[in-house]
């Protein structure tokens, strides 16, 4: 259990705006979204594709600059380039774990190379202690990524992340491009791994019914605004007001022919 005196802010937005092109051509793709993530817990990010979310991750990754408005991580203001230090609190994983993988690296050259950017010298211990973390055994470490499965791959992906020990996890969609029977498997190990380390997740999907299992709060984005922020409730329910968080609520159960019935186009 998290005791709640130990909620400091491990993530806060102020008034983030991020905007491409320009003039006439400008579009802004996120608009004055503001949030606070309370440390070691996570929180959730949903809504349709173009909507804004994966954008505000990589800004706090520093992977897009063009932006207003304020972002900290622990209580300290980002700066437009990331140093070292930022890159052992704060990692990402990505949506698509073959295209985030080095086709022609093994497994323990992908997890070898963070540790020798940032100095460390216990690579042989780190790298066996975070491929049994993540439940890749150890015949894994010297194949390559296209001799593993997808769901193996996310797990790899996983692994790169956490080896430099960070505090704060940023998950693009991480359970998308794999199959529905080997998405639960990497929530599960997701959940088991924010409990056991103290994580901090702000995770984005565009799956509601993901979010809600996997988060405390979740905010709704919405054509770049936030329009709804929501409490999880110990049974895993939210309970939505906004029309459109209705709709992606209904959307979260499948293809079932009375949920579409019901479904009502917003647009």
């Amino acid at each position: 259990m998290i005791i709640e005196s130990q909620h400091k802010s491990a993530i806060e937005l102020d008034n983030l705006s991020i905007h491409f092109g320009s003039d006439e051509s400008l579009v802004k793709a996120v608009d004055q979204v503001s949030f606070n993530v309370p440390e070691q817990q996570s929180f959730g990010l949903v809504g349709e594709s173009g909507s804004g979310k994966s954008t505000i991750l990589r800004a706090l990754a520093g992977l897009n600059q063009h932006n207003d408005g304020n972002m900290f991580v622990e209580g300290e203001a980002l700066q437009s380039k990331r140093d070292k230090a930022f890159y052992k609190k704060v990692q990402m994983v990505f949506q698509d774990p073959y295209a985030s993988l080095h086709p022609r690296h093994t497994i323990d050259k992908i997890l070898a190379e963070p540790l020798a950017i940032h100095g460390f010298k216990d690579s042989e211990r780190r790298i066996a202690q975070v491929m049994e973390q993540v439940a890749l055994p150890s015949k894994f470490r010297f194949r390559y990524p296209h001799q593993l499965s997808g769901g193996q791959r996310q797990r790899v992906a996983i692994a790169r992340a956490l080896i430099l020990e960070p505090k704060i996890l940023l998950l693009d969609e991480p359970t998308s491009a794999l199959d529905v029977s080997i998405q639960a498997e990497i929530l599960n190990l997701l959940n088991r791994l924010r409990e056991e380390l103290s994580l901090t997740y702000l995770l984005v999907s565009h799956d509601l019914a993901v979010v809600s299992y996997m988060c405390e709060q979740v905010a709704v984005m919405q054509h770049g605004k936030l329009v709804e922020l929501l409490q999880v409730n110990s049974k895993g329910e939210t309970h939505a007001k906004h029309p459109y968080t209705i709709q992606l609520n209904l959307a979260s159960k499948g293809y079932d022919r009375k949920v579409i019935e019901e479904f009502i186009d917003h647009e």
